[in-house]
């Protein structure tokens, strides 16, 4: 009996010293040559989270673990649209509709577009945005009212100057600050060297060259499409301050004194926390944050080649203008600009 019990207290005693040693031990991030947490690599940042919470999930900021799981299957079948979107929002059924393409003008876009890795989900948060709580944007200032207004009144086809500047190449909506996932050709690379950060997008008109030695920002007077960034180090987060954007860029609706503050976090091997807090006092009664994870994904990047000036531009305004010039009864609702094409599947 006594050989029995210690034969039992000494496979307790290993069965213990076992869980022991298989214990996951504690990520720490790498470290480049100058200290800081090492943050380069490929990322991608695609998914089907909206920017805002829906009202299907008013008061719920995560999917439960049965949704998640419900989505992420109807979004990973085969066939289903990458450019699809408001399927948070959406009924079951109508979800069921929306994952796949309607429009037969277009290209395959689940041929062209789907990652090795399919679009997905890259949280179970119902919203981008987590601050305010409600998952929504806070609501505009009156001038914020009267510049959307102004700005939808100046649309339309008459000029280049009238389009939007996406669509002009100058600088894309997503490209930041702050960053946002862009429907397509999401690859993000991040570049460290002492005293800068490098972030090239590959769908971007340029590379943000990010110094983080503590200079000061450009004169108040000096404005950026993309403003005026400067990094700094908090603990083992890169944290980038943002002014000097100019009244044109528009983010969300923005303007001229949009102050952006963005937070770089290494939480794992192959995954980057990314969180901004946007404030502008003419635009919004108060700051707003949100929260999108960079997922390591494969390179390398492509070549995107958007610039400012190229055919696309002199095709979409030659058509205006031969709408304008035709009769009215073969006159279509509205000229149509040609799709980007997308440089990589």
């Amino acid at each position: 009996m006594r050989r029995l019990l210690l034969i039992v207290c000494g496979a307790m005693t290993a069965v213990s010293l076992g869980a022991q040693t298989k214990a996951p031990a504690k990520w720490t991030a790498p470290r480049t040559l100058d200290g800081h947490p090492d943050l380069t690599g490929i990322y991608t940042t695609q998914t089907y989270t909206p920017l805002e919470r829906p009202a299907r999930y008013a008061n719920q900021e995560l999917l439960t673990e049965q949704e998640f799981n419900e989505l992420t299957r109807l979004l990973t079948q085969p066939d289903v649209d990458p450019l699809a979107t408001n399927i948070f929002g959406a009924s079951d059924e109508e979800r069921r509709r929306r994952v796949l393409q309607t429009d037969p003008t277009h290209y395959n876009n689940a041929d062209w577009l789907t990652t090795e890795t399919p679009k997905a989900l890259s949280s179970r948060r119902t919203s981008l945005i987590y601050d305010p709580p409600d998952g929504r944007k806070p609501p505009l200032t009156p001038e914020g009212r009267q510049r959307a207004t102004t700005r939808r009144a100046i649309t339309g086809f008459d000029s280049y100057e009238n389009r939007p500047l996406q669509e002009r190449c100058v600088i894309w909506t997503h490209e930041g600050p702050p960053m946002m996932p862009p429907p397509y050709n999401d690859i993000p690379q991040i570049l460290q060297a002492p005293g800068y950060v490098v972030i090239y997008r590959e769908l971007a008109t340029a590379p943000r060259l990010i110094p983080t030695d503590n200079s000061r920002h450009l004169p108040e007077q000096i404005k950026r499409w993309g403003g005026d960034s400067r990094g700094r180090w908090e603990g083992d987060t890169l944290v980038v301050d943002t002014t000097n954007f100019t009244d044109k860029t528009g983010f969300e609706g923005s303007g001229g004194r949009l102050h952006v503050v963005e937070r770089f976090t290494r939480v794992s091997a192959d995954r980057v926390m990314y969180r901004y807090t946007v404030d502008d006092p003419e635009t919004w009664t108060k700051p707003w944050s949100a929260e999108i994870p960079m997922m390591a994904t494969g390179g390398p990047l492509f070549e995107y080649a958007c610039h400012e000036g190229n055919y696309g531009m002199r095709n979409t305004l030659s058509g205006a203008r031969a709408n304008d010039n035709a009769p009215p009864a073969q006159r279509p609702a509205a000229p149509r600009a040609p799709a980007p094409q997308p440089t990589r599947r």
